[in-house]
This record gives C-alpha cells, sequence and structure tokens, in this order.
C-alpha cells in the first residue's frame, strides 16, 4: 500500500489557496482536506466555491445526523419527553446538549455569526449538485459520554459544572474563546480550559475523533482509482486526520465500531455506591447494638443531612414545595440504593406538577443561553431539579458518613 499526505501547488480540482488544505492519496482515492473556520464568512466562501468548480464525486463533512439536523433547524426539542429520560438517566446528556447549543446560540448572537455555517453550506452544495453526501463525525451524544468517562471521577464535576454554567454566564465570550473556534472546533472550544489540564480529555474530543473519520472515510469510499472527495473539517482536525487517513492500517470497520462503543468501566467505581450503602448500614448496625438512643441518633443524622441537603438543593432550583418534600422523603431511600438517585425522584414529581407546555419546548435553546432562562423555562427547571437535588443528597451522605464515624469511633 502506498499513502502520502501532501499540498500539491495546483491540486485538482481548485480549492481556495487561502484556507489550509492537505490532500491525501490513499487506495486509489483522492481526498482533499479542507481546513475551515467554524465561524468564519471566508471559510463558507470557500467551500461554496470549492463545490461549484466540480470534479468530485462525493463531499464528506464533520458532521453526525444529531448535528446536521440541528445546523438545518429539523431537531425539534418539542419532541422531548422529559420524564422518559429522567427515568433512562439521560438527564445529564440533555442538559450537556442544551449548554453546547446555549454556547453556540451566545456566539451567534453576540458576533452575528453562526458557528458551523461552512458544513451546512458544503451539505447544501452536496445535495443541491448531486454528489453523496458522507457524514463522518462520531455521534454527538457518543462523544459526550465518551469524554465524560475518559475524564477521572474527581474532574467531573467540575467539568459537568463549568460546561452548564458557561451556557448562561453573563460574560460576553472572550477573544481567546473566538480564536479557539476560529481553528475549527466548538467541541474542543467549549472545554477549553479543561482540554487544556487534561489529556484524557483531549483524546477523546479531537485525537479520537480524527482516527474515527479517517476510519468512516475510508468505509464511504473503497477504493476506487480516481475517485476525488472533498472533505470539509475543522482546521483543528486538519493534521490529525491527514496522518491518520494515510497511515492507519487497521481495519476501518472495525476501528470506526470500536471508536463509537463505550469502553468497559472500570469495577471499583462501580462497586464504590455499594460500599458506601454498606458501610452506612453496618453503621447503623453497630449504633443500635451498643445502644438504641445511638442508633436513632444515627437514624436523625442520615436524615436530615441526606434528605435536608436533597431538598436544599431542589429549593435551590425553584422546584415545587412538593418536589422539595418528595426529594427531603426519598433521599435518605435512594442513597441507600445506587439505583436510584434522589433526583430522578425528585425530577419526576416535578416533571409531572409542573409539565412543560410545547411553548416552553420550543424555548429550550433560547432559554439555555442564561441563568433566568434555565428558571424560567420549566423543561431546564427540572433539569436543574435533577442535578441540583442529586449534588445535595451526595453531599449529605459524605457528610453523614463522616459524622457517623466521629460517633462511633
Amino acid at each position: 500500500m502506498e499513502s502520502a499526505v501532501n499540498s500539491p501547488p495546483e491540486p485538482e480540482p481548485t480549492v481556495d489557496a487561502s484556507q489550509p488544505v492537505r490532500v491525501v492519496q490513499r487506495d486509489g482515492v483522492s481526498y482533499t482536506l479542507l481546513g475551515t473556520a467554524h465561524v468564519s464568512p471566508a471559510s463558507v466562501r470557500a467551500v461554496q466555491a470549492a463545490i461549484a468548480e466540480g470534479g468530485w464525486d462525493a463531499v464528506a463533512v464533520e458532521l453526525c445526523p444529531t448535528r446536521l439536523d440541528a445546523l438545518e433547524g429539523r431537531k425539534s426539542w418539542q419532541e422531548l419527553d422529559l420524564f422518559r429520560i429522567i427515568r433512562e438517566g439521560k438527564a445529564g446528556l440533555v442538559m450537556a446538549n442544551l449548554a453546547l447549543s446555549g454556547y453556540q446560540k451566545r456566539i451567534a448572537e453576540q458576533f452575528d455569526i453562526e458557528p458551523g455555517a461552512e458544513l451546512k453550506a458544503a451539505a447544501a452544495g452536496a445535495t443541491d449538485n448531486g454528489l453523496p453526501l458522507q457524514l463522518i463525525d462520531r455521534d454527538l451524544a457518543t462523544t459526550l459520554r465518551r469524554t465524560y468517562r475518559a475524564v477521572p471521577w474527581y474532574k467531573r464535576f467540575s467539568l459537568t459544572m463549568g460546561l452548564v454554567l458557561s451556557s448562561f454566564s453573563s460574560e460576553e465570550i472572550d477573544e481567546e474563546a473566538i480564536e479557539n473556534l476560529k481553528e475549527g472546533d466548538i467541541l474542543e472550544a467549549t472545554f477549553t480550559e479543561f482540554a487544556t489540564q487534561s489529556p484524557e480529555l483531549y483524546e477523546a474530543l479531537i485525537s479520537e475523533r480524527d482516527r474515527y473519520m479517517a476510519a468512516r472515510l475510508r468505509e464511504e469510499n473503497p477504493g476506487a482509482e480516481g475517485r476525488r472527495v472533498l472533505v470539509v473539517i475543522g482546521a483543528g482536525h486538519l493534521e490529525g486526520l491527514a496522518h491518520h487517513l494515510a497511515k492507519s492500517d487497521t481495519d476501518p470497520a472495525v476501528e470506526a465500531r470500536d471508536l463509537a462503543t463505550m469502553p468497559a468501566r472500570a469495577r471499583w467505581p462501580r462497586l464504590v455506591p455499594w460500599i458506601i450503602t454498606a458501610l452506612v448500614l453496618t453503621g447503623f448496625w453497630f449504633g443500635f447494638s451498643r445502644s438504641p438512643e445511638l442508633g436513632w441518633q444515627l437514624v436523625g443524622i442520615w436524615v436530615l443531612l441526606n434528605g435536608g441537603l436533597a431538598a436544599v438543593g431542589a429549593a435551590c432550583a425553584r422546584a415545587h414545595p412538593l418536589t422539595i418534600l418528595s426529594a427531603m422523603l426519598a433521599a435518605p431511600l435512594t442513597s441507600l440504593n445506587p439505583a436510584v438517585a434522589a433526583g430522578m425522584v425528585a425530577g419526576a414529581v416535578e416533571s409531572m406538577l409542573r409539565k412543560p407546555t410545547g411553548h416552553d419546548l420550543e424555548r429550550l435553546r433560547e432559554d439555555a443561553t442564561s441563568l433566568r432562562g434555565w428558571y424560567r423555562n420549566p423543561a431546564t427547571r427540572i433539569l436543574l431539579v435533577f442535578f441540583l437535588c442529586n449534588v445535595g443528597s451526595s453531599i449529605g451522605t459524605y457528610v453523614a458518613g463522616f459524622r457517623f464515624f466521629q460517633l462511633l469511633a
């Protein structure tokens, strides 16, 4: 097999020389990688001109079906079933999606630009010219899950809080963030601060997607002599994608499948909640074995701290009074059952008491750009109830456990 990465002086078909370009020859297929900036009108013009030039057999873009639907306005938040999402444990993923959506909308409003406009233009150009459109990026939900899983457990809370807070911060997006966007990857720009501190985060957000997109290109374009493919990607992926596309010898179908599945969890993190439950129950047993008074004192501490802080979390989310009560009653019990979280109960109760209307769901993307919006919209408030109630219950578990140790030592 011969493969090469180069930048010919006069590539055919022609591409705007002012844009970063790499041409990769692989298995008889010529891939022209056009690096773009997701907030640059010049990149939009370059993509449109390249497709109009003709001579392509296909156009590939750094998108998954979910992100393409979002760019083209086909993604409807009205179809959101919050009760089912909370029950299935997907509330965190929905919050992350909303946070990313809110971040993009803030950029659009502040700078009068549309992030991802050049990818949208590439998709439209392919359709208008009757060319196959290849969506080569990994599914956004998979990327978010693998990113979260890749980060050490002690960094996950700050990552989650940073993402949510960034979506409704009242501060204007600074120049550094915009420069990161101009390098071509809105996901990387959103997580910039964390990515620089966590090699695992950078691996999941950038390196894995470089490998995945290279594998998908090889899957979509099996060796066909003379085939020409225009690949529109963020400039931040240009070098990595070119390298893996030229050098990788792995089976592309196998590599794409491996990178699209969740890696097996380490066993010990899954055991931690059960260990905590066992320690708490053992503490109750020791307390009652010494004296009924001590045993009931421990029960009171557990109920007060766990249920009380879960209720405080629900109250901070401005939940319905009955939701706050349900959080206080549920948390001491759910904290002894790792399969159920206090936030799931409170979120479900809030969703029944204050069911979002179709109009509320239509406003989701707009309301996700501000703290006031997150509290004003019943749908986002339900997610806040879920999140803050779980935070309160978790803090209560550890504080109560520490108090148990003090009394039993």
